[in-house]
């Protein structure tokens, strides 16, 4: 049966009662890439609850400490001095200290979406609320170099994990209109982290020993967080595939809570059918299975692609270099207080993943994708045009506590402020979407991979970045980063789809043949169609 055959029938579907076959239409629908229209009728009252802002708050404390711990190495790195033995860490040092976080995230997020598909959403979370405070603890009483390096990894760990789970348990709980501002609530807690992380390496700047306070205090939030854990329900769909259909309903009750009972029943039973495929792979096939159809099977392969690629893109293009070394990059220019503005740049960051939160569902995750990935080339373009012009009396180099041009310097910081402004606007966002790209049965494998990829990119822009500022100088590696942007650009021009306004089970049609570009336009309109048809059979029925 097509879309078309089916919307035949003008029958108001607000209960679902007389069209309860639609539910196994649904999926047929999903296999033959359709739009259901009773699922689109049960998306319905979403109006979003008091109890959903509280989840995803609580959930978006591990953005936080994902923020504040990868911030915090930034102002920490300039203030050890000889606290870990070394009169002066050198560049190798600081690279090993930095990288080893970006180690363990990988592998921490390469274990934690599989791990979450077997113990839940929930318990991933709580697991690197433990590993964060066991890592602040170690790098706070730590005395050498190879202890704080230990310590960072364990943080990496739990970054790792955090990263990959909140937004995807997120993702889970939201509403599919709110789905795309919900997770980047989750980004704009980053953030905020790295605001605070500047703001208190700001603080003990001049404070003997503060460093061991700013990597400290990252424990306070894990705790906070395994608190509240607590009285956190676990995913709907985990719920329904484990086939506790009474909790998952409970769950939607609370979610939904200003919509009827029967809407209610309504959007279990669609939720239901929706995840039957997933459930039936899941019982029928093995991990290995499952890990084998992510490149085998041509719609998981081309998710992939599109969820791995975005990640490369958003390490690639350099920022994190910033959040790691910008107190570092700003002293060898000549600013007084580099600490201090290196917060104006997490400021920046923090702000313009504000003006994300208000537009990723209305504009769109590829439109705002496309006009805000100039600006980052046109920032990094800039950094190195000024690099040049600001070093050539020192060859092309930075060499701390040279006199260099003010304006120059004004202008780097200037370009780092369009740059990060850009990329705080879409590329800081729409790659952490990732779990919308995959069915269930491989959403947990789908998201562990593209997060590893994310670190794996952090992992070598972080531990590269000195090394390649020495070999090819700044104005080189900022040109260098101009150039990996574009083809990032060119890359969301040709492969990234939309999938605003289109449910987690929705998404995967869009890759049915090819990218989807233009298939997810064509769903996107038919479920547009779908619900101003279903509006005018509501207001029809209240004027009669």
């Amino acid at each position: 049966m097509t879309i078309n055959e089916k919307q035949k029938d003008d029958r108001p579907l607000s209960n679902g009662s007389d069209r309860v076959e639609s539910l196994e239409d649904l999926v047929l629908d999903n296999d033959s890439g359709e739009i259901n229209e009773l699922a689109v009728v049960a998306e319905g009252e979403e109006r979003t609850t008091w109890f959903v802002w509280i989840l995803v708050m609580c959930s978006t404390i591990s953005g936080l400490l994902f923020g504040y711990d990868t911030g915090v190495i930034s102002g920490a790195l300039v203030t050890i001095g000889s606290d870990l033995g070394p009169d002066v860490l050198s560049n190798s040092q600081k690279e090993l200290i930095t990288s080893s976080t970006t180690l363990g995230a990988l592998l921490g997020g390469l274990v934690a979406g599989v791990l979450s598909d077997w113990t839940g959403r929930r318990p991933v979370l709580g697991i690197a609320d433990v590993i964060f405070i066991g890592g602040a603890v170690a790098q706070a009483v730590c005395h050498d170099v190879w202890s704080m390096i230990g310590g960072r990894f364990l943080i990496g760990i739990g970054v790792g994990l955090a990263a990959c789970i909140a937004p995807l348990y997120i993702q889970e709980l939201s509403p599919t209109r709110l789905r795309g501002r919900m997770v980047v609530l989750n980004v704009v807690m980053i953030t905020l982290g790295q605001v605070i992380a500047y703001g208190i390496g700001a603080g003990f700047t001049h404070v003997h020993g503060g460093w061991r306070w700013m990597v400290g205090l990252g424990a306070v939030p894990a705790g906070i967080q395994i608190a509240f854990l607590f009285f956190l329900p676990e995913s709907p769909r985990i719920l329904l595939r484990r086939g506790n259909h009474e909790a998952a309903h409970a769950v939607m009750t609370k979610i939904y809570a200003f919509a009827k009972p029967e809407e209610v029943d309504l959007k279990v039973k669609v939720l239901q059918a929706a995840v039957k495929r997933s459930i039936e792979i899941t019982q029928t096939t093995t991990f290995f299975h499952r890990f084998k159809s992510m490149i085998m099977n041509p719609i998981n392969r081309r998710a992939l692609v599109v969820g791995c690629g975005m990640q490369a893109f958003q390490q690639l293009c350099g920022f994190n270099t910033l959040m790691y070394y910008s107190a570092t990059l700003f002293k060898e220019i000549g600013f007084d207080q580099p600490t201090a503005v290196g917060l104006i740049v997490s400021g920046t960051n923090f702000i313009f993943t504000l003006v994300a939160l208000k537009w990723i569902d209305k504009i769109g995750r590829r439109n705002i994708m496309i006009w805000s990935a100039p600006g980052m080339i046109f920032g990094l373009t800039l950094a190195s045009i000024s690099f040049f012009y600001m070093t050539k009396k020192t060859n092309g180099n930075l060499i701390d506590g040279t006199q260099y041009s003010t304006t120059w310097s004004a202008l780097v910081l200037l370009s780092m402020i369009l740059f990060v402004a850009s990329y705080a606007t879409g590329l800081g966002n729409v790659p952490w979407q990732q779990g919308e790209l995959f069915s269930l049965e491989v959403r947990g494998i789908g998201t562990s991979l593209a997060t590893a990829t994310n670190w794996a990119g952090n992992l070598i822009i972080g531990s590269t970045y000195l090394s390649l500022m020495a070999k090819i100088t700044p104005s080189g590696a900022f040109g260098f980063y101009a150039g990996l942007c574009l083809l990032g650009w060119i890359f969301v021009l040709c492969c990234f789809p939309e999938t605003a306004g289109l449910s987690l089970e929705e998404v995967k049609m869009v890759f049915r043949n090819g990218f989807g570009i233009r298939e997810s336009k064509r769903l996107r309109l038919v479920k547009q169609d779908i619900k101003a048809r279903e509006k005018m059979r509501k207001e029809g029925g209240v004027k009669a």
